[in-house]
């Protein structure tokens, strides 16, 4: 079994209960990780508090060295990373390296130069106001992206002069291993970093409601954010949360349908379906609308379902049987509730592993549940509107508001109904992400923003000495 990194050490946890890592092609036990315990916050916590003075006035440029050169040993380890993602979240090999690994390290790099770049201090009249490190920070990040949401929240935060206590996901906790030896190796301080790894309600709790850690920043289902915000207001502490999502996509009738529809659907599918910001609605004009369906189908049709080391595969297993039974009670549901099962359905692709045909659902009217709710599996919702306005409504109209896109001829005419919708962060025409633009959510997508300028700043605090 695995052990703990705390203050600098690999060391045993206090408690002596395995987690099993399970491949998801396989349902194979790959690996086991300790089911840490509130002792072990306690010691990671209490290192954290030790090495946060000297850590918060290193100087600036210090910070971003190490910063850079883990950046670095994380690029030169990529394909060994990638291949440890691909067997233990079951994402497919090359979504593995180019997403959930190679950016990262782009992130990663980006805030080793913030670092020293992005300004602590301004005059404003006879006051100087100055940016400080928050202090403690408790980061607690899921399986979908183990490498890329832990890199959001430590990056950051250690770039902005904080000391971190990590709790990555049990369910794929490897990729965050591999990157605590990183900062090991790169000669980051004693007590700066800290791996616990274990289960939500005993570590992430634990975490949340520490006297020693200052913020807590959790990326993860709506349910649990609203727990760990709850956990943490007793003591007052800064909450950033980066919640679930039910995005739109929407296709204005000037807009080259095929094209949207194709990307729509690859965005939909992309990680099996397992991202908060994945288009899961297409919103289509009704005289455009059986048109979508066929497009949308032709397009599933193409996504072949397997093992993520097969070069052919575009679609892997979910993570875990857990989530495979919870996408397929929605296949259902959507079924009950008078949804067309037009592709994919409840059917296993293959005998072992915990895989999922990717899905598409005609004749979805808005509030039915596979409309309104996260599924966070490849299924996709085609919704018809009548006009710009009712699809502006529609895309409205769920409690998320992460993410989305808008598709028309023009980027004013898309621009101007994207202002519309509220959500974090829209497409445009295809658009395509900016690891370095911010990202968060309005309503219950969460509180507070990740990546860039806007990233850094959830982890500094704000004083003004009147001179």
């Amino acid at each position: 079994m695995r052990q703990l990194y705390i203050g600098g050490s690999w060391t045993a946890s206090a408690s002596d209960e395995p987690i099993e890592v399970v491949n998801p092609a396989t349902e194979e036990i790959i690996d086991r990780v300790p089911a840490g315990s509130p002792d072990d916050v306690e010691a990671a916590a209490a290192a954290a508090r030790r090495a946060f003075p000297e850590w918060s006035r290193a100087a600036a440029g210090e910070r971003g060295k190490l910063l850079a050169r883990a950046a670095d040993l994380l690029k030169q380890r990529s394909d060994e990373i990638a291949r440890t993602i691909a067997t233990d979240m079951g994402a497919p090999l090359g979504f593995a390296l180019k997403v959930q690994t190679l950016m990262p390290a782009t992130v990663l790099a980006s805030f080793a130069q913030l670092a020293e770049s992005h300004p602590r201090e301004a005059r404003v009249g006879n006051s100087l106001v100055v940016k400080e490190p928050i202090g403690v920070v408790a980061a607690i990040t899921p399986w979908n992206y183990p490498l890329h949401q832990i890199v959001c929240k430590v990056a950051p935060a250690l770039a902005a002069g904080c000391t971190v206590v990590l709790k990555p996901s049990e369910v794929a906790p490897l990729a965050a291993y591999a990157l605590a030896g990183i900062f090991a190796e790169v000669g980051l301080p004693p007590g700066v970093f800290n791996l616990v790894s274990g289960r939500g309600p005993v570590v992430g709790e634990a975490m949340a409601t520490h006297p020693e850690v200052d913020m807590v920043s959790f990326t993860g289902s709506t349910a649990a954010g609203r727990r760990v915000a709850a956990l943490a207001a007793e003591s007052v502490k800064r909450v950033a949360l980066e919640l679930g999502g039910k995005s739109a996509n929407v296709i204005l009738p000037d807009a080259d349908l095929a094209l949207a529809v194709k990307v729509g659907v690859a965005n939909c599918f992309v990680n099996a379906g397992q991202t908060c910001s994945a288009w899961s609605r297409m919103i289509v004009q009704r005289d455009q609308y059986d048109e979508a369906v066929h497009l949308a189908v032709e397009a599933a049709r193409g996504y072949r379902v397997g093992d993520p080391f097969d070069e052919s595969t575009k679609i892997g297993p979910l993570v875990s049987a857990t989530q495979r039974e919870r996408v397929i009670r929605y296949v259902n549901r959507g079924q009950e509730e008078g949804a067309r099962l037009v592709a994919g359905g409840t059917e296993r692709p293959h005998e072992r592993g915990y895989y999922v045909e990717p899905t598409v659902f005609a004749a979805v009217e808005p509030g039915m549940t596979i409309e309104q709710e996260e599924i966070f599996g490849p299924v996709l919702s085609l919704i018809p509107y009548t006009s710009e306005d009712n699809a502006v409504e529609i895309a409205n109209n769920t409690r998320y508001g992460l993410a989305g896109a808008v598709w028309a001829g023009t980027e004013e005419h898309a621009v101007g109904v994207a202002r519309r919708l509220r959500t974090g962060q829209v497409s445009i025409n295809g658009g395509r992400f900016n690891p370095l633009a911010p990202f968060g959510g309005y309503k219950q997508s969460g509180v507070g923003r990740e990546l860039g300028e806007h990233g850094l700043e959830e982890y500094l605090e704000v004083k003004s000495l009147q001179l």
